[in-house]
């Protein structure tokens, strides 16, 4: 198996190919929250999630075993430390999808987007993006709203509270990353195997073992538990490796960024969540702000790489020697996650990237990689 690189490189795909790959990434995320409503209880959250990342690290250890001899400390040490917080991030989202629905699960933890940008301090802000995340925060304010004003409920909360601290796994991913030479498949490996272990222990704690939630399972639990840990996270992982060097880190994030949207519909059309038209209102001013904050900030950054560029130019010696301009290397970022792989996977400002969160978000001295959304 060759190995995989994030190097550009010319290649013959069909951009329409890329583009159904990605899509259906967005898809299977989209699809995730209503698969771990319909296969999980609140009682064996943790065996379940046992289950679930058990599968997913056997199935990369699969894709990434050819690297495996290149390991190293350092991503030993973070991978762990990733770990460690991504099992946060996935305790609360899943718990918070047992109570409430899945549209509403998958819409709120798209505010990731907003809030780890405004988590960063290193992240330069424009104006323009607080009146974004004010649209999506509004849009989240209705759709906890069933129909009447009410205090959100404890599942909107928890999913909240995951969005939070998935923008703090992205931005740890990203500060991490810079300047230290992490292989994305070997860091992803761990991360996975360290949330593993603190599933285990915690499903050890509670009581619930997980043999005996795995002989309690149905052949239907069974099937969404092997789709969220193959489809979800396995095959989101390869594809964002593969597209990475087939197309723009805009059109990545573009496209996973459908995720939300997916979810939405999922959820309606096939758990039928129900539909308000309070609900449908906070539904768009959520899709919209996180849209428009993932363009302001992708906006804003292009600019301060152009700024930064010039400001080099500017400062750099004259030379007679006719040597060639630097070049900048466009890596998607996707985000699970955003942003989240964004690093989910799920790419943030994917996607990361979710990923971010996504989800994708990181960067080493000379390229950028996401985590796959989880």
């Amino acid at each position: 198996m060759r190995p995989i690189t994030l190097d550009p490189v010319t290649h013959r795909t069909n951009p329409r190919t890329v583009d159904l790959a990605l899509l259906a990434v967005a898809l299977a995320w989209g699809s995730s929250y209503l698969a771990a409503k319909e296969s999980v209880t609140t009682a064996a959250v943790f065996a379940f999630l046992t289950l679930r990342f058990g599968i997913a690290a056997v199935g990369l250890g699969l894709v990434v075993a050819p690297r495996l001899r290149g390991l190293t400390r350092s991503e030993v040490a973070w991978g762990s430390v990733f770990g460690a917080i991504l099992s946060v991030v996935l305790v609360l989202e899943t718990f918070g999808v047992t109570k409430t629905s899945a549209a509403n699960a998958g819409l709120i933890i798209s505010l990731t987007i907003v809030v780890t940008p405004l988590l960063d301090r290193r992240t330069r802000i424009p104006a323009t993006f607080y009146w974004c995340a004010a649209v999506a925060v509004a849009g989240v304010g209705l759709l906890t709203q069933n129909g009447g004003f009410a205090a959100p409920g404890l599942g909107d909360l928890l999913m909240l509270f995951a969005a939070v601290v998935r923008s703090v796994h992205v931005i740890v991913i990203s500060r991490v990353s810079a300047g230290r030479a992490l292989d994305p498949g070997r860091v992803t490996l761990v991360q996975f195997a360290a949330a593993l272990a603190v599933f285990v222990v915690l499903s050890a704690i509670t009581g619930r073992g997980v043999v005996d939630v795995a002989t309690e399972m149905t052949a239907h639990s069974w099937l969404l538990v092997v789709h969220l840990a193959l489809s979800c996270t396995v095959f989101a992982f390869v594809v964002q490796m593969w597209a990475a060097r087939r197309t723009s880190a805009a059109r990545v994030s573009v496209l996973l960024g459908t995720e939300p949207l997916w979810a939405a519909v999922i959820g309606v059309t096939v758990a039928g969540d129900p539909v308000t038209v309070v609900g449908v209102v906070g539904a768009g001013l959520i899709l919209t702000g996180t849209y428009l904050a993932r363009r302001v900030e992708a906006q804003a950054g292009r600019a301060d790489q152009t700024a930064a560029a010039e400001a080099m130019t500017s400062t750099a010696p004259r030379s007679s020697s006719s040597s060639p301009p630097p070049t900048t290397v466009p890596i998607a970022a996707a985000a699970r996650s955003d942003g989240v792989p964004e690093a989910d996977g799920r790419p943030s400002s994917a996607a990361n990237a979710p990923s971010s969160v996504s989800s994708i978000i990181s960067a080493s001295s000379s390229r950028r990689w996401r985590l796959v959304r989880s």
